[in-house]
């Protein structure tokens, strides 16, 4: 089972998640994300455990409780969807060949009724 630990502090290392997990069951996973480019946290994680039930009573459990001077928030983690990201961070589907509004579709690019080019 796959759970979302956010609202974590700085100074919150994987390996007290795991600590404060483990009491509930088996871990078999912990990831803090941070940033690529300073290496700090960006305040969220993700902890795995093998056994669902285990997991939702480390849910039950820690949700709303103190790790490390913050208090964390726990849930079930959701499925990671595959949007594709353009360098500013938008989403990109809109510039997708076919979607509403990008010129693409059938006819490809700007070419609308065969005049040729932009208009």
């Amino acid at each position: 089972m796959n759970i979302y630990v956010g609202n974590l502090s700085g100074e919150t290392t994987e390996d007290d998640l795991r600590k404060a997990f483990e009491s509930f069951g088996q871990v078999s996973s912990v990831k803090i994300l941070r940033n690529r480019a300073t290496g700090e946290s960006v305040g969220f994680g993700f902890v795995g455990m093998a056994e669902s039930e285990e997991g939702q009573a480390a849910i039950s459990g820690l949700n709303g409780k103190n790790l490390a001077g913050s208090t964390i928030k726990v849930e079930e983690g959701r499925a990671k969807t595959s949007v594709a990201r353009t360098d500013t961070g938008r989403d990109d589907r809109r510039d997708s060949p076919g979607s509403r509004g990008d010129g693409g579709g059938r006819r490809g690019g700007f070419d609308r009724g065969g005049r040729g080019g932009r208009r």
